[in-house]
């Protein structure tokens, strides 16, 4: 499956899709649009969208000031495609950008997900704390 996989710095045509795969994550609790979706990516410092022919089955995106932290997010795979090395090629490939442009890549993650970025070559560094928002 792995060598079908397409992937690329190229935003999707159609950010339906996006919608699509964040629906399928049950990760839409903002209930993002398209639009606001797109704008999302493209405010992203970078971005690398993982397709399995004209399907967006994964994504993932670094928001960085470009000159010393970038904050790998949003990393995401469909879960008809889960545990097949996908989300590991996409953190891969945005930690690479970052370090070719000495920007240090971090992440927050949950704490189950740990072991899981230690073998990409991550560690706890900090507690990351969020504020909801409040509607």
């Amino acid at each position: 499956m792995e060598n079908r996989i397409l992937y690329t710095s190229e935003a999707p045509v159609d950010f339906g899709q996006l919608v699509e795969l964040y629906e399928a994550l049950d990760w839409n609790s903002l209930n993002l649009t398209a639009e606001e979706m797109e704008k999302m990516c493209g405010q992203s410092w970078f971005a690398v969208y993982a397709f399995d022919g004209e399907r967006l089955i994964g994504m993932g995106r670094v928001i960085s000031d470009g000159v010393i932290n970038g904050v790998i997010c949003g990393v995401c795979v469909h879960p008809d495609y889960q545990s097949k090395g996908i989300g590991s090629e996409i953190v891969k490939r945005l930690a690479y950008h970052c370090e070719q442009n000495r920007v240090i890549p971090q992440l927050m993650c949950v704490e189950s997900l740990e072991p899981y970025y230690e073998k990409l070559g991550f560690h706890r560094f900090t507690i990351g704390m969020k504020r909801d928002i409040i509607r």
